[in-house]
């Protein structure tokens, strides 16, 4: 029997946007770990089994990205006919120890994946004499935003198929590729409705450029500063982690967000770092992403994000880095999120095309560093019966741009990952120290 051809699942801008700016020292890849207890992680045949098993719930996992005939628009996801699970999971038996951990999935990150297949690998990563077990999954972001990114790891885990609910019967696989003739009807109708809702598309790039803070009171430029130099291929991480419910506490107390008490800490220690160092940081411009969507879903993967860049002061006094934050950030909260993604996608496409783009990330002076806030699972990540200690998520940034950080609350911690080129901040574990005192003071200043 033959089947049907896939639906025309197209790659969106945004996504188009990722694979223009794709030209880096390092890859647009993101990655997350699962970190599990020695005495109670799962074997490697088990999670074989499970992912092998779980894989269908996903259907992205099995397609890669082809690019159509001329005239037939943005390329579209397609069945891997040659996907086999081998291809993309395997195992590293090493020294053991969480650092080993981290080594090994920075490492991993900084690899780029081909995409002539779907483009994610997993590695499952033991010690030979016990210590920290891991599962480490990296994808490149033109498969999924970080948000979605953690949604896949969820739908892969035990209580990935909701309530107890029976499956879904599979769909066919692999199905073919659609013909050039649906393609060419699919870009056509596509061009048509952008016409009919070009008007609303104007109004979104107006509310696009204030998120991005085009009109806002800070400078175009931004004080460079020891981090803000060219990066190369490698990166180190680091982690830093406090119980959540305090933070929580201490949002609610002082009426603000979680993201803006990160942000203060964050600011905190990159500035006493810097001072070490001898300089005499201001104000830092933080870019932080912005989901447009209101969920998350694995059906309906790629991007839908937007940035808002904050400026947080490097003032020595906390409570005045959280007023300012605190401030600005409810100036700028909208109803229109993530409205910046269509603004910044075109100019980067722009630049793509010419061999200006590489050059501007690399002397950018917009921001100083990137900050992603993902609310994880409140209940642990099980796999095979087996539960996660901790995710740790993380994601590369080319360009000049030598530390970012990514956030996450799982199971009453929020974690929070530092990534560095370890030329530019060779100091990263102090960093992390630091941020992890700054976290601390905060929560500790909470009112009872």
């Amino acid at each position: 029997m033959t089947h049907a051809s896939s639906p025309i699942d197209r790659i969106s801008s945004n996504d188009l946007t990722v694979l223009a700016t794709d030209h880096g020292s390092v890859p647009m890849q993101m990655a997350a770990i699962l970190e599990f207890d020695a005495a109670d992680a799962p074997t490697f045949a088990q999670l074989e089994a499970v992912m092998a098993a779980r894989i269908q719930r996903v259907p992205r996992l099995r397609q890669r990205l082809v690019r159509t005939p001329p005239g037939c628009g943005r390329p579209v996801w397609a069945d891997d006919a040659d996907f086999t699970l081998a291809r993309h999971l395997t195992q590293t038996v090493g020294p053991g120890g969480r650092e080993a951990v981290l080594e090994i999935a920075a490492d991993l990150a900084c690899t780029r994946l081909p995409l002539d297949r779907p483009p994610w690998t997993a590695r499952w990563v033991r010690g030979a004499t016990g210590g920290t077990s891991a599962l480490v999954f990296v994808a490149h972001h033109v498969m999924a935003d970080g948000l979605n990114g953690l949604a896949v790891l969820t739908a892969l885990s035990d209580s990935g198929a909701g309530d107890g609910a029976p499956a879904p019967a599979p769909a066919p696989f692999p199905r073919p590729m659609p013909g050039r003739r649906d393609l060419l009807i699919d870009v056509w109708r596509e061009r048509l409705a952008a016409l009919a809702h070009l008007p609303a598309r104007l109004v979104g790039v107006v509310r696009g450029l204030r998120e991005l803070g085009v009109t806002a009171r800070h400078g175009t430029h931004v004080a460079s500063t020891s981090f803000n130099r060219p990066t190369g291929s490698t990166r180190r991480i680091a982690t830093a982690a406090v119980p959540l419910k305090p933070v929580l506490d201490l949002a609610h107390a002082r009426g603000c967000t979680v993201n803006d008490l990160v942000l203060v800490a964050v600011s905190g220690a990159m500035a006493s770092t810097l001072r070490a160092r001898g300089e005499s940081p201001g104000p830092f411009v933080v870019s932080v992403p912005i989901s447009a969507r209101p969920g998350t879903d694995v059906a309906r993967l790629g991007n839908a994000v937007g940035i808002v860049p904050i400026e947080v002061p490097s003032d020595l006094d906390p409570e005045v880095r959280l007023a300012r934050v605190a401030a600005e950030t409810a100036a700028r909260r909208g109803s229109a999120r993530g409205s910046s993604a269509a603004p910044l996608g075109f100019a980067l496409r722009a630049l793509g095309r010419t061999s200006l783009l590489q050059r501007y990330i690399d002397r950018q002076r917009r921001v100083n560093t990137f900050l992603s806030n993902m609310r994880g699972p409140a209940e642990p990540i099980s796999i095979a019966g087996h539960r996660a200690v901790s995710v740790v998520p993380f994601g590369l940034t080319p360009g000049n741009v030598g530390v970012c950080f990514a956030v996450v609350s799982y199971a009453g911690q929020l974690v929070v990952t530092l990534v560095a080129d370890p030329d530019v901040v060779p100091e990263l574990d102090e960093l992390a120290g630091r941020l992890s005192d700054e976290l601390r003071a905060l929560t500790e200043s909470a009112p009872p």
